[in-house]
């Protein structure tokens, strides 16, 4: 009844519809006290009622308006949702899949994917009708049902993610279910999947590129629904998916493509989480790979890796106060939210801040830099210094400014990178000696920009981060009459660290560090490596020798080039079980080598040879404590044998004879 098709007239089908429906709402009412509350829910029977349902409020046909009645109670589509609510809300949790099944059976059979308004208008009403605390399994069930679809049409499984997003959005907090990690390795082997099918086809290319952005968005909504302790865990999570990078060449071996793809979905969670501590926010085994990202080969990925570190370090919106490099002569103009920094976050700046600082000194030395990729590292250090700029940290990004100017100096990258870079430094310490509230230290940075502005502009952002001075070709840059010939920079244009370690003594900041430049090396291998205290003492020789009366210890030295740390003494502690290590591995490689190449017979002759000597050993074992039980039971004279009473001899007290 509720198929009625085309044989009736229009009055004569509305009618058999409503019945067909009402019909349908009275069996689902009477589970609930009769004997078929049981069988209802059979799939034999729900893969009848659930398409009916459906079919009814897919056709429009049936306005309302167009009937003697403009109740919505005799609109087909009208009852038949109300029916699949009520259907619905009855459900218990091993009911939800005979429901959804269907649907979803019913969804592909009649291709109302595509487009998506009926669909997501099917899975509204099921998000909304199901019992909150069933609603995840819902969403276990699309994901499963994308796993079908997996060598479909892209926009198939575009819809699909979409359904999937939409849900999410309704289903409370916290309702993805026990299996957490497992949506997310689902979700993200699908972006996999998606960015190997490559597709010569435009169109194809096209759609593929807008599952993999459904996919990134659908992701993200997950992580809003997840507390932010577990928003850390999938962002590690999503980390695991990249290869370990080896030291040469960082990620070179893998699809680019993917990696943007995961760098978005690391940046899309990272916009859901609210940073509270930095240590929390940055556990070693998330910050050291993200660090190592930041120097990808591709210019636009290392913007997307800063904006993931913008936004986990921001916690007062001063991101976009930060984003172009620019001379203020007061940054109150800039509206800085500054709060005092606490203790935990100052400890994790002593233990994993020279990290930030070596990879930004080495993200500044990539030729491949663009201005965008220098004002994103720039907003990364001023983020730092407006987060985390305490007087105990001050010292070190002063110490970090100095240190890119030495390599604007001395380094061999093309004369628009020095001049940026130059440029960046007048713009920070501008920026950081406001922070501190020295007049005596600001009053020595606005000199030396005077003087730049004299007599080198080219050196200031106002020139060098105009985009309309950038020569497209390293042949325009040498016929561009725009940045100078004489590539000298003179001293008075540059900072003195001298005088700045004066003014910054003055205030009472502990300046001993500043002469002490940055490691200016990635830092390579484990986690566990990574472990260094920001007071690097790079600069000390130490002999390590012997003491007289001590056993023979090899003398070691460090010369200036090692970086000495607590770290490094370990591992020269356990270089002897390294040398163990190896000799096993050498010997299992033997092992491993003689049965593939050796004769059988001479495999069966060792493995003879060596059970023979472990039977002799064993027996001389045995031989030896069998004589030694001997000597010790034997008498030392006559009467020693009568020494020792029988024990059914012995006399026992009362009370322990039963």
């Amino acid at each position: 009844m509720c198929h009625s098709g085309d044989q009736y007239d229009r009055d004569t089908k509305l009618k058999f519809r409503r019945a067909g429906l009402r019909g349908i709402q009275g069996v689902v009412r009477k589970t609930v006290s009769d004997d078929l509350q049981v069988n209802i829910w059979e799939p034999i029977h729900m893969d009848k009622i659930v398409p009916s349902l459906l079919f009814n409020m897919q056709d429009t046909r049936f306005n309302p308006a167009d009937v003697e009645s403009p109740r919505d109670e005799d609109n087909p589509a009208h009852l038949a949702e109300v029916v699949f609510r009520d259907l619905i809300c009855r459900a218990s949790y091993g009911n939800i899949r005979s429901i959804i099944l269907p649907v979803l059976t019913h969804l592909d059979n009649h291709k109302l994917w595509v487009p998506t308004d009926f669909a997501i208008r099917c899975f509204k009403v099921v998000m909304f009708s199901v019992q909150s605390q069933h609603s995840y399994l819902v969403i276990q069930l699309l994901l499963s049902h994308l796993d079908k679809h997996v060598k479909d049409d892209p926009e198939i499984k575009t819809s699909i993610i979409t359904v999937l997003f939409e849900a999410v959005l309704i289903s409370a907090g916290g309702s993805i279910g026990p299996s957490v990690l497992e949506v997310f390795n689902n979700l993200l082997r699908h972006l996999r999947i998606s960015v190997d099918n490559r597709s010569s086809n435009q169109a194809l290319h096209t759609a593929e590129v807008r599952f993999q952005d459904a996919i990134v968005n659908t992701i993200g909504e997950f992580a809003n629904n997840l507390p932010d302790y577990q928003k850390i865990e999938i962002m590690m999570f999503v980390m695991g998916k990249f290869p370990q990078f080896a030291d040469e060449e960082v990620g070179g071996q893998m699809d680019m493509q993917l990696q943007m793809s995961l760098l978005k979905t690391l940046l899309k969670v990272a916009t859901k989480y609210k940073t509270v501590n930095m240590s929390n926010a940055f556990p070693p085994e998330f910050l050291h790979p993200l660090l190592r990202m930041s120097l990808l080969e591709d210019a636009g990925m290392r913007i997307t890796v800063q904006a993931i570190l913008h936004t986990l370090i921001d916690r007062h919106g001063n991101t976009e106060k930060l984003k172009s490099i620019e001379l203020c002569p007061d940054i109150a103009c800039l509206e800085l939210t500054v709060e005092k920094c606490s203790r935990q976050d100052i400890l994790f700046m002593k233990k994993s801040g020279i990290q930030f600082y070596c990879h930004i000194l080495e993200n500044l030395q990539l030729e491949s830099n663009r201005v965008d990729n220098l004002e994103a590292v720039y907003c990364t250090m001023g983020l730092l210094a407006v987060e985390m700029g305490c007087d105990e940290i001050i010292v070190d990004l002063y110490r970090l400014a100095l240190d890119i100017q030495t390599v604007a100096v001395s380094s061999a990258l093309p004369i628009t990178h020095r001049c940026a870079l130059h440029a960046m430094v007048a713009a920070y310490l501008n920026l950081i000696s406001q922070l501190l509230s020295g007049p005596a230290i600001c009053s020595y940075i606005t000199n030396i920009v005077q003087v730049r502005q004299t007599s080198a502009p080219h050196l200031l952002p106002d020139f060098a981060y105009n985009r309309t001075n950038r020569p497209q070709s390293l042949t325009a840059l040498e016929k561009s009459e725009l940045y100078p010939r004489n590539e000298t920079v003179k001293e008075d244009w540059l900072f003195d660290q001298s005088l700045l370690s004066d003014h910054l003594a003055n205030m009472g900041l502990d300046v001993g560090r500043l002469g002490t430049p940055f490691t200016q090396k990635p830092f390579v291998g484990d986690a566990k490596e990574h472990n260094q205290s920001i007071s690097d003492i790079g600069s000390i020789n130490i002999d390590i020798e012997s003491v007289d009366g001590s056993p023979i210890m090899t003398k070691r030295k460090f010369s200036s080039s090692e970086e000495i740390t607590v770290e490094s003494l370990k591992k020269m502690l356990a270089e002897e079980r390294t040398e163990d290590k190896e000799e096993i591995e050498r010997r299992r490689r033997e092992v491993v080598k003689t049965f593939q190449t050796a004769p059988f017979e001479e495999i069966v002759a060792r493995s003879e040879a060596k059970s023979n000597h472990f039977h002799n050993k064993l027996s001389e074992i045995l031989d030896m404590v069998s004589s030694t039980s001997v000597k010790k039971s034997s008498p030392v004279d006559g009467s020693a044998s009568d020494s020792s009473d029988q024990v059914f001899g012995m006399q026992f007290p009362d009370l322990f004879v039963y």
